[in-house]
């Protein structure tokens, strides 16, 4: 019966989600993105054919822009250093910082910008195949 009372207690104590995540109560997990849509409201969709992923690590210096592109694929993006402004053709625009992520636009040309004072550090991890590309610039 004490046993019993200890597992129980011992068990309360642990994070919930370290424990369906299966790792010890000393890791923290602070999830910061769960969604089944992009930053503008369409449906994540995968490729079929053979799975690809890639994960990049992209820098913009204070004032550059990307230029116009799409991504074939889902695409995840977390903010590591300053401040991203993208914008949508149609006027539509989003705001992130460092600490921010976002599911990118799929087949929609945007455009991301460097809008603060320090180089843009953006870790982006795209989920494709092995025939489509990650990015395609726009004419």
């Amino acid at each position: 019966m004490i046993r019993t009372a200890l597992c129980l207690i011992l068990l309360s104590s642990i994070n919930p989600a370290a424990f369906a995540e299966g790792y010890q109560s000393s890791v923290q997990i602070d999830e910061n993105l769960s969604t089944t849509k992009t930053w503008d409201g369409a449906s994540i969709q995968y490729p079929s054919g053979t799975a690809k992923v890639t994960g990049a690590i992209i820098t913009l210096p204070p004032g550059t822009e990307t230029g116009w592109h799409t991504h074939p694929v889902p695409c995840l993006a977390l903010i590591l250093e300053g401040e991203l402004l993208v914008e949508l053709k149609d006027g539509r625009t989003k705001k992130l910082k460092a600490g921010d992520t976002l599911a990118e636009v799929i087949n929609t040309p945007h455009n991301g910008k460097n809008i603060g004072k320090v180089p843009l550090k953006i870790a982006v991890f795209y989920a494709g195949n092995t025939e489509l590309k990650t990015t395609v610039l726009c004419p």
